[in-house]
């Protein structure tokens, strides 16, 4: 997949363009939805698919202070999003001067003569433009006008509820995986580099592979959670505590996953390794001592078991 993150240097990438407009955050199942009428039309159009996101989300320079959490690092979502089958991504940083586009100079500066666009896709709420004031009726006016077609994406429903990504961080912070993986299409998940954490596990008799979770992406609520974890193209299960473990901690710390894989006693310090959340076990507590967190271990990883087929 091509990416232009420049705006200054947008451009056509030939005919036929049909392009996605959106945040594309947690490339959930609307998003999908959307995706994949931007890759049929490109099929039909024998044309290019693409879309086009601005970063990072437009609330950090508008209102930093009502900025929500991501649910993707971006790396992660620009994979996500080749692997539906998109081939360009406008990658495009968000800023005052871009907010302070009117709707209809974005649509024919932009989307027109810059990308020349011959087809462009949007969700039916989509909002852009100076103060949100575009809208898909209006994109559909300039389209006639200018001469590309409008498609719009109904909402998709799950459970009669509308798949959102607000909805969705709302379930990740009540520890609702299961939940916020119906509205997804796959299992939320954390993924990094595993590092050192201070071997109070292997002390224990249960070591733990340790990632700090990007501060930027929101990670499910403080507890413990059965998991799938996949380091090495190998995927194993595992019981993953999110949190600051307080039994052993008096001041506070930063929040971290530590991670026991069940029959695995490899050195992958260092490594890549991606957590696959499938539903939590228990909120994190504070134990009485070394004793009682053993045997509530012990108690997690037999809840976790069924998961491995054992």
């Amino acid at each position: 997949m091509r990416i232009f993150d420049d705006p200054a240097r947008l451009e056509s990438i030939g005919p036929r363009l049909v392009v996605g407009l959106g945040n594309f955050d947690g490339v959930h199942l609307g998003h999908r939805r959307l995706i994949s009428e931007v890759t049929g039309k490109a099929r039909e159009e024998n044309g290019t698919p693409a879309v086009f996101t601005f970063h990072p989300h437009p609330l950090s320079v508008l209102d930093p202070a009502h900025e929500p959490p991501l649910l993707l690092a971006p790396e992660a979502r620009q994979r996500m999003v080749e692997e539906l089958g998109v081939e360009v991504m406008f990658w495009v940083p968000f800023t005052r001067d871009f907010a302070r586009l009117s709707p209809r100079t974005f649509v024919e500066q932009v989307l027109h003569r810059r990308l020349t666009a011959s087809v462009v896709v949007v969700g039916y709420n989509y909002n852009f433009g100076h103060r949100g004031e575009g809208t898909p009726a209006l994109l559909a006016r300039e389209g006639r006008r200018l001469g590309f077609d409008v498609r719009v994406v109904d909402p998709v429903r799950v459970d009669g509820m509308v798949v959102s990504s607000t909805h969705i961080r709302r379930l990740l912070q009540e520890g609702d995986v299961p939940g916020a993986a119906a509205f997804l299409g796959y299992r939320p998940f954390a993924e990094g580099v595993v590092v050192r954490g201070d071997c109070r596990g292997a002390s224990l008799g249960f070591p733990t592979a340790n990632l700090e979770p990007d501060p930027r992406v929101l990670v499910p609520a403080d507890g413990v959670y059965a998991v799938e974890v996949e380091t090495q193209g190998i995927r194993r299960t595992g019981v993953a505590n999110i949190g600051t473990c307080p039994t052993f901690r008096e001041h506070s710390s930063p929040r971290r996953i530590e991670v026991h894989i069940l029959e695995f006693s490899g050195d992958i310090y260092g490594q890549a390794m991606t957590v696959r959340f499938h539903r939590r076990l228990r909120g994190e507590k504070t134990f009485a001592g070394p004793g009682d967190l053993v045997e509530q271990i012990r108690r997690d990883i037999e809840a976790a078991r069924p998961l491995s087929g054992a």
